[in-house]
């Protein structure tokens, strides 16, 4: 795709139309209320959120694509003095955050699917329907290049899914009936595990009033309250979880912090000799303080005196990944998140599912991209995380160096981080060209 036709998730430069995945801090660092570039599609929720977080934002500047409706662009292609450039493009509901959708584009390039941040769990109602959504249209068409959610893109982390971690939670919660309960979210997401709690325990939950203005806007208003009176259960900004803090609340009340994340937390200060994470608790790994010989507690891992850690995330965990790579079956791969000190390039596990590395498939491959041009096709998307990133990927960020490679800053870890890891280090592996 030549440059100067689409970004997503990417706010520098100068494109013709410009996507966003969701409403995360990561994927918007760049975009202000004084935006003037030009159009930002995205999907209907996301829209409606929107001026939430960017109050006084230009809304004639948006574009509302509805899920699972392909959608017609005609863009100039800026290498050809004025001619036009045909794209279409579906949004496909990535299950990560409310609003946060995939975008699959084709046009004379190709066929390029973005995932954004994605949670791909099999046993989910809705993740099926949206696996006959993304069937049917992809319908005959090769995903010649799949720009991946690489956040859990190592076989260390598998972890179950949401509905069986938000039912230990509700466990955590009921097994302590005199303690107050302190619960670590971001300002979007995590909305189903607050509303399970709610359910299976029919008690209100805490919010801070900006938290609470968005659950009412997603439609939530008799659930969630600014009372403190009213609930002993708790969903405070996750800069707010510390050991201090909740030391602090146990010198008034018995007070428990549960933090929700496909990370394990550490929530104070390591000492000199301590490693970050010991063994990762969801990789089946066994901290020292895990629950895990409790039927009931079985993901549970206990941090401190105070807290707990469940492995409850909005990203794919790594066999979810594979599951979703061998129903795409795309000819390449390129990761979405460089900057992290977990970072592996998803080719380095998955090169081996891709079309073009798959001998029978490699005539089909050529008979479909017949007339289109050798050139693989490249979308202007987001390279790395920046300040104000979700907090599940604070973890991840880690010391990044900068390259130039075909005249565009990119981004990648250190190559002796990465080998520790077992990733494998090509001469120019960058993640968008």
């Amino acid at each position: 795709m030549e440059k100067g036709l689409i970004s997503v998730d990417r706010w520098t430069g100068y494109s013709q139309a410009y996507f966003l995945t969701h409403l995360h801090s990561d994927h918007t660092q760049g975009l202000s209320s004084t935006w003037a570039k030009g159009p930002i599609y995205c999907s209907r929720l996301t829209a409606r959120l929107f001026p939430l977080k960017f109050r006084d934002f230009k809304l004639s500047l948006l574009r509302v694509l509805d899920v699972g409706v392909w959608h017609s662009l005609s863009l100039v292609s800026p290498s050809s003095s004025g001619a036009k450039s045909a794209v279409e493009v579906i949004a496909i509901d990535a299950h990560h955050c409310p609003g946060a959708v995939m975008f699959l584009f084709r046009g004379e390039f190709g066929c390029l699917l973005y995932t954004g941040d994605f949670r791909w769990e099999q046993i989910n109602k809705k993740t099926k329907i949206t696996r006959t959504m993304l069937l049917n249209a992809l319908k005959d068409d090769v995903v010649d290049i799949l720009y991946l959610d690489n956040t859990y893109c190592n076989p260390s982390y598998a972890f179950p899914s949401r509905e069986i971690v938000a039912q230990q939670v509700v466990n955590i919660i009921a097994s302590h009936p005199e303690h107050d309960i302190i619960i670590g979210i971001d300002t979007l997401g995590k909305e189903d595990l607050l509303l399970r709690i709610s359910h299976a325990l029919k008690i209100k939950i805490w919010l801070w009033p900006e938290r609470l203005q968005t659950m009412h806007l997603l439609g939530f208003h008799d659930i969630f309250t600014t009372k403190t009176s009213l609930t002993r259960v708790r969903a405070v900004p996750r800069y707010s979880f510390s050991t201090e803090t909740l030391e602090f609340l146990n010198a008034t009340r018995p007070t428990i912090g549960i933090m929700p994340s496909g990370l394990p937390w550490v929530v104070k200060p390591l000492k000199r000799h301590d490693k970050p994470f010991g063994s990762l608790p969801w990789s089946g790994g066994s901290g020292s303080h895990t629950d895990k010989q409790n039927g009931d507690l079985q993901y549970v891992e206990k941090l401190n005196e105070y807290s707990y850690s469940v492995p409850y995330s909005d990203h794919s965990c790594f066999a979810e990944l594979q599951d979703f790579i061998k129903l795409v079956q795309p000819t390449n791969i390129k990761g979405i998140v460089s900057s992290s000190t977990c970072y592996i390039n998803p080719l380095y596990y998955f090169g081996r599912l891709c079309r073009a590395n798959q001998p029978a498939q490699r005539l089909h491959w050529k008979h479909k991209r017949k007339g289109k041009g050798e050139r693989a096709p490249t979308v202007w998307a987001r390279a790395t995380f920046s300040e104000g990133a979700s907090a599940e990927s604070e973890w991840e960020r880690g010391r990044t160096v900068k390259v130039r490679y075909s005249g565009i800053h990119v981004s990648r870890t250190s190559a002796l981080r990465r080998l520790q890891r077992g990733a494998k280090i090509v001469e120019n592996d960058v993640l968008i060209e």
